[in-house]
This record gives C-alpha cells, structure tokens and sequence, in this order.
C-alpha cells in the first residue's frame, strides 16, 4: 500500500512538473509570436536593414547567423565524437580518465562570456583571424563541445557490450568494430546532442559578440574572414543601442521569432536524420 501511495506520488510530481515547463514554454512562445508575427513579411526576411535599423529587413542577421551555427557545429561534431570514441573505447579506466571527464563535465558549466574571450584572445588576436565568421564558429564550437563530449559518450556506453564482443569474434578489428558496429548504433544518442547543442550556439550573444558580429553591415559576408551581423547580436543591439524603440523593439522580437524558427527548422531536420539512423539500424 505503502509503494502504491510513493507511486502515484512520484506520477502527480512528474507530471505537474512536465505541466509547469510546457506551461512556461507556451507562454514564452506566445509572447514571442504575439509582439514579433505582426513586423514578419518576405520583405523583412529578405532586405537589409536601413535608417539606423529602424525600417528594412534582417537577411544579413539571418545569413550570419546560420553560418555561425553550422560552422560551430561542423568543427565541435568531429571533435567531439573523436574525443568521446577515445575516452569509452581506447582509454585505460583510471583517474587520468577521470580527471578529463571532470575537467569536460566543468568546461560545460563555464560562461559563454569566458568563451567570448578566450576566442577574442586566441583566434582574433594570436592567430590573426580578426573580427569573422571563423573565429565566431570556432568559439562557438568549443562552446557545444563538452555538450557533444558528454551526449556521444552516454551514446556509445548504452551500445550493448554483446555487439562488441560479436564483431570482434567474427575477424574484425577494433577501429572496424568501432566505425561500422558501435559508432552506427549510437548515432541517434549523437544527434540528440547535436539538436542541442545547435539551440545553444544559435542563440549565444557573448561569444559571437567578441569574435564575429558586427553592430551593423549592409551586406553579406564573402569569406570566413568576414564579419557578420547575427541575429543573437541584432536582438541585444536593437534593445539597448537605439534611438527609436518604439520601432526597434518590434524589430527585436521579428528577430527574435526569427531565430526561434531556425533553432526549430535546424533541429527537425537533425531529428529527422537521426530517426533515419535509428531506423536503418533496428530494420
């Protein structure tokens, strides 16, 4: 009886709890939607901004913005799932490991402002990049990197062991056992990680701030060397940095609706591939 009430118990707080995040998330959503859906017109996707940033369009911000994105995660995906394969397939178990699983898990928990820096220091400044699109990408990159680390690694521990131990009984190596058995069963964990971590390169100002964005730029980039508008950026410029806020603001929340609507196209489209891979491997 006991178990039974501890139950039910456990049932209301989860699901009150998953009640109070929906709750949060619609009316974000809808507030969102309701100040930004009215400015939202081919033209102010398509055009660049004009008169301070009072009238026109955001397609610079837009373009910039996916850039940054799929360059960040084009350089932390590799990274990432290398340094995840080494750790739970090559490592010898022991505190070294330990120590760079401790030291991933803190370099998560660093602010994004830190990150901004340490790209404004090593990448604009000490390797010459300036000001651009690489250095933005290869901040954020090392920004979703631990998230990536950490969401590759529960992917390839939750392959079953028998897998293993079948291919290697058959003649295959390690590394083959690894590329063509292991790593193909936990793509569907890796893409999760990835659909995360494109939410948060996407929507970081402090990174891109430092190593990438400009305050305003009529045209579009032409080269990783290039500086760019982005939407995170746009929003935070728009809010504090103008003149006219009666029009900005309006301006600040079609962006912001915006960017909502790429994190949301992006992760489809990732969720889809790894439903794709999910399906291949149980058929």
């Amino acid at each position: 009886m006991k178990n039974k009430i501890t139950e039910k118990l456990g049932f209301i707080l989860i699901t009150s709890s998953i009640i109070v995040t929906l709750a949060f998330l619609t009316v974000v959503i809808y507030m969102i939607f309701s100040k930004g859906s009215g400015i939202i017109s081919w033209e102010f996707l398509t055009s660049v901004p004009r008169r301070g940033m009072t009238a026109g369009g955001v397609a610079p911000a837009i373009v910039g913005t996916f850039y940054l994105t799929v360059g960040a995660v084009i350089f932390a995906l590799p990274l990432g799932l290398a340094c995840a394969v080494y750790l739970n397939e090559y490592s010898p178990k022991g505190c070294i490991v330990n120590i760079i699983r401790m030291s991933i898990n803190n370099l998560a928990g660093v602010p994004s402002v830190v990150f901004g820096l340490f790209g404004l220091a090593v990448f604009v400044k000490f390797f010459g990049f300036g000001v651009s699109i690489l250095s933005g990408s290869l901040t954020l990159g090392i920004l979703i990197l631990p998230g990536i680390i950490s969401a590759s690694q529960e992917a390839l521990t939750a392959v079953p062991q028998s897998i293993r131990e079948a291919s290697l009984a058959l003649g295959a190596t390690q590394w083959q056992t690894i590329r063509k058995t292991v790593v193909p069963a936990a793509i569907p964990g890796i893409m999760t990680g990835v659909i995360l971590s494109v939410g948060r390169a996407a929507g970081e100002t402090a990174p891109i701030l430092f190593t990438a964005a400009a305050f305003y730029k009529r045209g579009y980039p032409d080269s990783v060397f290039s500086e760019v508008m982005a939407l995170p950026y746009h929003i935070y410029a728009l809010m504090t940095e103008g003149t006219k806020p009666d029009k900005q603001t309006v301006i600040a929340y079609g962006c912001a609706l915006i960017l909502l609507a790429i994190v949301l196209l992006i992760s489809a489209a990732a969720i889809v591939l790894r439903n794709k891979y999910r399906s291949a491997y149980v058929n």
